[in-house]
């Protein structure tokens, strides 16, 4: 088996900058500490969107500084609270396809695919609902093609289908219909979400899926 570490929503701020009077990066640095130490044999640690609170450069740069010292790869994810280019031009060897931040990375039994699936730019004011657009579906369905017998898990922050959580529900991935068509054809492939902030599991479709609490705060 293939060992991964997943964070989801850290929801780094500017320094000094609380939320809801919680320090988000004392508390991602507490769980990644953790993580590192308790099980610094994983391939790879997968930061799965919300990255930071505003999408600004000094988050993003705050946010670099602590990566460089971890010493398995790191893959990337945007969120709603994210903004591409901020993000692009602090992490500018971040992978990305058809300027989306985007990934697939191949491990001895699985296929790690990441989607962004951040609306914009333009992004639309007080609006967190995710999209993805054809060009992203497109590079789902050839990253799935590609596996070679491997397992695919598929990485998305906004989660393609309802939990009962009525707030939340109406900022899910908005095209998600889409999305569980063509995963269902991949019957061994599990999907992982975040933006929900608690933690769930169950199926879908056929379709294996969980999702992970933010280190930062609940809903």
């Amino acid at each position: 088996m293939d060992k991964l570490l997943v964070i989801t929503d850290i929801h780094i701020t500017s320094a000094g900058d609380h939320i809801i009077g919680v320090d988000p990066m004392a508390r991602f640095r507490a769980v990644l500490d953790a993580a590192l130490r308790d099980h610094s044999d994983a391939k790879a640690l997968i930061l799965v969107g919300d990255l930071t609170h505003h999408g600004r450069p000094d988050q993003y740069a705050r946010l670099a500084g602590v990566l460089d010292d971890v010493a398995m790869p790191v893959i990337t994810m945007l969120g709603n609270h994210d903004r591409r280019d901020a993000f692009q031009a602090a992490f500018p060897d971040a992978p990305s396809a058809d300027g989306f931040v985007q990934s697939v990375h191949d491990l001895p039994q699985h296929r790690i695919i990441t989607l962004d699936t951040l609306d914009g730019p333009p992004y639309p004011k007080g609006h967190h609902s995710g999209r993805l657009c054809d060009t992203r579906l497109g590079f789902l369905r050839d990253a799935l093609d590609g596996a070679d017998g491997r397992i695919p898990l598929v990485f998305t922050h906004h989660p393609p289908f309802s939990t009962g959580i009525a707030g939340m529900d109406a900022i899910k991935l908005s095209d998600g219909d889409p999305v569980l068509d063509i995963l269902a054809r991949y019957p061994r492939t599990h999907l992982f979400c975040g933006h929900i902030h608690r933690t769930i599991s169950g199926s879908l479709r056929g379709v294996p899926w969980t999702m992970f609490k933010s280190p930062c705060h609940q809903g």
